[in-house]
């Protein structure tokens, strides 16, 4: 890295694009949990598709490395820099318009620095949905989202975020742009090359913007947290809600007592809604864009079954928004509880839905053999079987000890 090099790149971007203090880089560098610290010889925040190419010209002529970054929420390090200090961070942070809305094509033009959650509003605006939700959507970009095919609560109906782009626009390598920017519901022109980037995480070109689909805005929304009989029941659950209500789940979360607990110590806003202790819950939601759907009365009609099978032993249905946000606060809140209960191994598992139950038992004997006194915390995707099967430190371990204990 020369300060000729510097200099140009200075040029491109401008002065609010380039930043070069340690101070100011600092938050760029590490990883949410603080797992991962990495050094950067600079942090480049280019406001334009051109501008990112340039840049990713004049390091390619240099041979020097680039690590793209969107919100930098990950949990694997894949946003955070290498140690050596050489390496150039390209953060899409300033790339944040929304282009053009849609509703009539059901098509949204972002930039990949918009923020999802504002992805989500822009769509509400227009009177329709744009489906992807997770715990991190308030902070996390939609080009980080598409280039690490992101998952969430909705994966169930709308599918991973691959199901959910239509085009992309992508910096290459070698500096050139790849304009892929189709709104075309159907477009069966020779190779969907835009599938190489979706996932790819920056591997092989950086996002810069996407056409992302739209849906009809839910004007039907119900929700309930349900007590489930045993672990195997969550199956036979799930296979009820699909057919009782013409696949109109939304999502179906798992969660477990101890996750529940964690919760309820260190989460405000977080209650039992229970008077009796229970292994596992569920969280269904259940959504429809008709108004007259009688969808409450379909709720209803599963879990009265689902209780006379013995499936659930109790359940509680949203009956406001307040409430539907509290219950899906119970959900939201088992990461965030676990980060202030100490330690916490995260493992982000998927198997054949079918295969789930299986999976955590056997999963959790194995670990807990290992680790003397590890409580495991299992919850998440149970309709996609995704499960997030995390670690929670030993009561009283030493923190940094029990991280130890995963990169060991």
């Amino acid at each position: 890295m020369t300060q000729d090099l510097l200099s140009r790149i200075a040029a491109v971007v401008g002065p609010h694009g380039l930043i070069t203090d340690p101070t100011e880089m600092a938050p760029y560098l590490e990883e949410e949990r603080g797992l991962y610290h990495g050094h950067a010889r600079m942090v480049v925040r280019p406001g334009s598709t051109a501008e990112v190419a340039e840049v990713v010209r004049l390091c390619a002529e240099a041979g020097i490395g680039i690590v793209p970054q969107g919100g930098n929420t990950g949990l694997c390090g894949g946003a955070a820099p290498d140690v050596s200090g050489h390496q150039v961070l390209v953060s899409l942070s300033r790339m944040n318009h929304v282009r053009a809305v849609d509703p009539l094509n059901f098509t949204m033009t972002v930039e990949a620095g918009v923020i999802l959650q504002t992805v989500q509003q822009k769509a509400d605006e227009a009177g329709c949905l744009f489906p992807l939700s997770l715990g991190a959507e308030g902070s996390c970009q939609i080009g980080g989202n598409i280039s690490t095919n992101a998952g969430g609560s909705g994966v169930l109906r709308y599918g991973n975020t691959r199901e959910l782009v239509m085009g992309l626009e992508v910096v290459l390598p070698d500096g050139q742009v790849w304009d892929g920017l189709r709104s075309l519901r159907k477009d069966n022109t020779g190779y969907d090359l835009k599938h190489l980037f979706i996932g790819g995480e920056g591997t092989l070109g950086i996002i810069t913007a996407a056409v992302v689909k739209l849906f009809p805005k839910p004007k039907d929304v119900q929700t309930a947290f349900c007590a489930l009989a045993d672990l195997d029941s969550v199956l036979a659950l799930l296979a009820r809600a699909r057919a009782t209500t013409g696949d109109q789940v939304t999502a179906f979360e798992l969660v477990c007592r101890r996750g529940l607990e964690l919760g309820c110590t260190h989460v405000p806003g977080v209650s039992d809604p229970f008077d009796a202790l229970h292994e596992w819950y569920v969280l269904i939601e259940l959504s429809t864009s008709r108004p007259d759907s009688n969808l409450s009365e379909a709720l209803e009609t599963l879990l009265g079954a689902a209780l006379e099978e013995g499936e659930v032993v109790d359940a509680v249905i949203a009956a406001s928004l307040d409430q539907r946000n509290g219950l899906w606060r119970i959900r939201e809140g088992v990461p965030e509880a676990q980060k202030r209960e100490g330690g916490s191994i995260k493992h982000d598992v998927s198997v054949p839905t079918s295969s789930v139950p299986e999976f955590i038992r056997r999963a959790t004997a194995e670990v807990e053999a290992a680790l003397d006194g590890v409580r495991v915390v299992p919850f998440g995707h149970v309709g996609d079987g995704n499960i997030h099967f995390n670690l929670s430190q030993p009561v009283g371990a030493d923190k940094q000890g029990f991280i130890d204990e995963w990169n060991g």
